[in-house]
């Protein structure tokens, strides 16, 4: 086990599956294991020539390119540190992120990304563009310096090689910095092409950002490493109208999408239905609480099994997932089982609670990170008891299946009883009228904290405060229906299309009061 890399699994998908696709960009490109390999060695060289030592760090900002995935895997390949960036940050989160992470290059697309080009201008750090010729299949980066052919011949990749430095959307205010190593992400992968049995057959379309663990490890990495194939969307990123469209044409078995995408999918089948939907093994779902009616409307609708995971980047990504229907059942409002690590429910003394008590959930193995980097007190906090604290408050069933209560900071403490928004979510989205919904904590003179809560009707509805108040009451118990209701037509995201509680309830009550916006989760 201490002997796995990632690297080693790319090779070995390389030569055991040399002529299957690996990755497409929709009409323009196909690329198989084997061209894919030689292309990232190639670009590993280039990078070995322009003066990129091991343990160097890495900064990559691009749209969802093949590009990207190159220059990505061959950051990794000559045992550097990727740090994958989200291209639309502006240039004093760029500022932040590319200091933080200790950045020596920063690789963009030929077309740049200022904000990114600034910061780095700012800080000294050199940049470079990087492109593929799609005849010559050969990636040229923008360096003066003179390539040697097979740099990279001689490199051989450790498993303690810190390949990918990632930071926390975290709920506190300062997101915190993830070093994970090829050992962390290869047993990462591993655990997620077991689970949902990927094989040389399978093929998915990327809706995902690849500056996130989810579609990095869940969407490209484990498909890679499984000999399966994976298809760009043209634009670089998801889009409703093209998306199947790409799934037929790639004949896609599976995908894997944030609840907001899944949701976005849904509406689209609703108003505008495909003429044909691909057969599909399973759709997965993860990053955030999948509602058991979103579920149900899935699977009706693409006829396959919704199978809900739980992931952080942590632990470079998967912890729990629920099965394939022929290893069990898959439980709506569940996470799933425990994939490849350890998981307990801890209390605050860090005894294991019984079956159905909640409590904190922990966990270890071989995919979680060592700790954050340069962050002694993060560190302090989350290692404790022998076992990663990933700060969620859940239960395990008589099945050993997860339920997740909710975020430690982001449970609602109303007058001593504690509230899961999670459950107020899934009422208010079993209302037929209601498209999207996210419950949060207020401050509160009397209770310390009230539940309000931020709609978006469905198209076409006419819902008001009332209606949802009168919903809520028939039920939820009296102490968890909410206080006030927001009727708003978006709601704040993160960049990976997460729904953050605190960025809702502070958006929604700087809208009440401008002078007194309460600051959650700092």
């Amino acid at each position: 086990m201490e002997s796995l890399t990632l690297t080693a699994l790319l090779n070995k998908s390389a030569k055991d599956f040399p002529y299957r696709r690996a990755i497409s960009l929709s009409g323009r490109l196909d690329l198989t294991h084997a061209q894919l390999q030689q292309i990232v060695d190639h670009a590993a060289s280039l990078l070995i020539s322009a003066g990129i030592n091991p343990g160097d760090v890495v900064a990559l900002t691009f749209p969802n390119t093949i590009e990207f995935v190159v220059m990505f895997l061959a950051v990794i390949r000559c045992r550097a540190t990727a740090a994958p960036l989200n291209q639309a940050y502006t240039a004093e989160e760029f500022e932040f992120y590319l200091s933080d992470s200790e950045s020596k290059l920063l690789i963009m697309p030929q077309e740049p990304i200022l904000p990114a080009l600034t910061a780095a201008s700012k800080l000294k750090i050199p940049h470079v563009t990087s492109t593929l010729d799609f005849q010559s299949k050969r990636v040229t980066l923008s360096t003066e310096s003179e390539s040697v052919p097979d740099a990279v011949d001689d490199v051989v990749n450790d498993s303690s090689d810190v390949a990918l430095f990632l930071h926390t959307s975290g709920t506190t205010s300062r997101p915190k910095g993830v070093p994970l190593t090829q050992l962390n992400l290869a047993s990462s992968v591993l655990n997620i092409k077991s689970v949902y049995k990927l094989t040389e057959s399978d093929s998915t379309v990327l809706v995902l950002p690849l500056f996130h663990v989810h579609g990095l490890l869940a969407g490209l990495l484990s498909s890679l490493v499984a000999g399966a194939a994976v298809a760009l969307p043209a634009a670089g990123r998801f889009s409703a109208s093209t998306f199947w469209k790409d799934m037929v044409s790639y004949n896609a078995t599976w995908y894997t999408a944030v609840p907001t995408i899944h949701q976005i999918i849904l509406d689209r089948h609703v108003s505008k239905p495909e003429p044909a939907y691909p057969k599909l093994r399973f759709i997965r779902s993860c990053s955030a609480s999948l509602a058991p009616v979103i579920m149900e409307r899935l699977e009706e609708a693409f006829g396959a099994p919704v199978l809900e995971a739980y992931a952080m980047t942590e632990a470079a990504h998967l912890m729990a997932s629920n099965p394939l229907p022929e290893d069990g059942p898959h439980k709506p409002g569940s996470v799933g089982r425990p994939i490849g690590q350890e998981m307990a429910i801890l209390n605050e003394n860090g005894v294991v609670q019984p079956v159905g008590v909640s409590g904190e959930v922990c966990i270890r193995g071989p995919n979680v990170t060592k700790g954050y980097k340069n962050n002694p007190e993060g560190n302090k906090a989350a290692f404790q008891f022998g076992w990663f604290h990933t700060g969620d408050v859940g239960f395990l069933d008589e099945d050993g299946y997860l339920h997740l209560v909710g975020r430690i900071k982001e449970l609602i403490n109303r007058g001593g009883e504690k509230i899961s928004p999670i459950e107020v979510d899934a009422v208010l989205l079993s209302h037929p009228d209601i498209a999207q919904a996210v419950a949060f904590g207020v401050p509160d003179e009397k209770y310390g904290e009230e539940i309000n809560c931020a709609i978006i009707p469905r198209e076409g509805s006419n819902i008001d405060e009332d209606e949802v108040l009168s919903f809520c009451k028939k039920n939820l118990a009296t102490f968890k229906v909410p206080k006030k209701v927001f009727i708003t037509d978006s709601l704040p995201k993160t960049a990976t299309g997460k729904i953050q509680r605190r960025l809702v309830a502070e958006h929604f009550l700087a809208q009440i009061s401008t002078a007194k916006v309460p600051k959650f989760g700092a």
